[in-house]
């Protein structure tokens, strides 16, 4: 019997049966004070995922709809973008600051890397005139399993009047950022990681440094308009009608990441990282990142090349059920990846490392059972004792 299917993606996420009940509520009116009241406790809560008293929207988008939002409030046709790309979603920031016209120059890093702080602060300090508007940076990055350190980045910067706009969609809530203390000027982040409930609700928070940009922005905008967003934010309401369901889970989402507490919230997922990487080591496989640069969020392995990621993925889906993500572009059929990232507990970090092992076995891979298996175990309980 395989029941129902385990997800192990960087998003979606599994949803926790408080947050899947909680959206089985009526509707209510988007225009009336119980929504009123709905919506000043999920920005309040929000507000201290990012560690910020900045502004905050919600958009009714997945992450990308976010980090549009954020080009065509904050960065005009014409203006040079220094976008920072560490593999895919990197990429896709740059593209849609192009699309909307940005001059972007493409600093690019190795796949499986994070970027140099170092390097970022030399092309800054060659841009004597300030040219340069806005820096993009994906705080993580899920086609690879890297993040980037977006403190040292934001350091790096120095003086230079530039934007700092973090696209920290799959980040937020599995690796610290603190909004305000480390001075980020736009952050986007969406509901289907860290916070639990189903793709369709982004987030930006953004600086009054950054309000001020706006102010003479030039891009054309409707839906995204952030004046039209605090305009109806403070009556309580938003501009167009919102996905009312999902507000009730995020209301509920958030409750239970209060329970938990932030920091553990971010502790956990530091530690699932730490024991997927220990135990896929364990069983003679490789790893795409060093562990200076590996993600909280999703680790990617690489397969054994006589096998393939692929096959890997699709026997443990037709045998268990279990949803691994693959590679992406140059990656696919490469690594595989293992998300653990949101509502993911230590048994369902063992029942993926087990089936993992038995599948390697199935392909004739050379593993003593158990051997992946037992780092795990001896990790969750040292976890259980401290």
């Amino acid at each position: 019997m395989k029941g129902e299917p385990y997800l192990f993606l960087p998003g979606p996420t599994p949803v926790p049966e408080r947050v899947a009940r909680a959206m089985n509520r009526p509707m209510i009116n988007h225009r009336g004070e119980e929504f009123k009241g709905i919506l000043e406790d999920v920005i309040a809560g929000i507000k201290q995922i990012y560690r910020t008293n900045a502004n905050l929207l919600i958009y009714p988008a997945s992450g990308t709809g976010g980090l549009e939002a954020a080009v065509v409030n904050f960065i005009s046709p014409g203006d040079k973008v220094l976008a920072i790309s560490i593999g895919v979603f990197g990429d896709r920031f740059a593209n849609i600051a192009k699309t909307f016209g940005a001059e972007v120059e493409k600093m690019d890093f190795p796949w499986g890397t994070g970027a140099d702080p170092q390097k970022i602060k030399e092309r800054l300090d060659q841009d004597r005139n300030h040219e340069i508007k806005a820096v993009l940076i994906t705080q993580n990055e899920t086609s690879t399993g890297a993040y980037n350190d977006v403190k040292s980045v934001r350091e790096a910067m120095g003086d230079h009047p530039a934007l700092l706009m973090v696209d920290a969609v799959s980040g937020l809530a599995a690796i610290d950022l603190r909004m305000d203390e480390w001075k980020l000027d736009v952050v986007i982040s969406g509901s289907q990681k860290a916070f639990m409930i189903p793709p369709g609700l982004s987030f930006m928070a953004f600086s009054d440094r950054a309000c001020q940009v706006y102010q003479s922005n030039t891009n054309a905008k409707f839906y995204w308009d952030l004046a039209e967003g605090l305009k109806y934010q403070q009556k309580g309401q938003t501009p167009f009608t919102p996905p009312i369901s999902l507000y009730y889970g995020l209301h509920e989402a958030l409750r239970i990441m209060a329970e938990e507490g932030l920091d553990n919230v971010i502790a956990r997922h530091t530690a699932y990282r730490n024991l997927v990487r220990a135990s896929v080591s364990a069983m003679g496989l490789k790893l795409l990142t060093e562990d200076r640069y590996a993600s909280s969020a999703v680790t990617s392995v690489i397969a054994p090349p006589e096998i393939g990621a692929n096959p890997i993925r699709k026997y443990m889906l037709d045998q268990f059920n279990i949803i691994l993500a693959g590679g992406q572009q140059s990656l696919d059929n490469v690594v595989f990846r293992i998300g653990h990232l949101g509502y993911i507990r230590e048994l369902d970090l063992l029942a993926v490392l087990a089936a993992l092992e038995i599948t390697l076995v199935h392909f004739d891979f050379p593993l003593e059972m158990g051997a992946g298996l037992k780092i795990a175990q001896k990790a969750i309980l040292n976890m259980h004792q401290q």
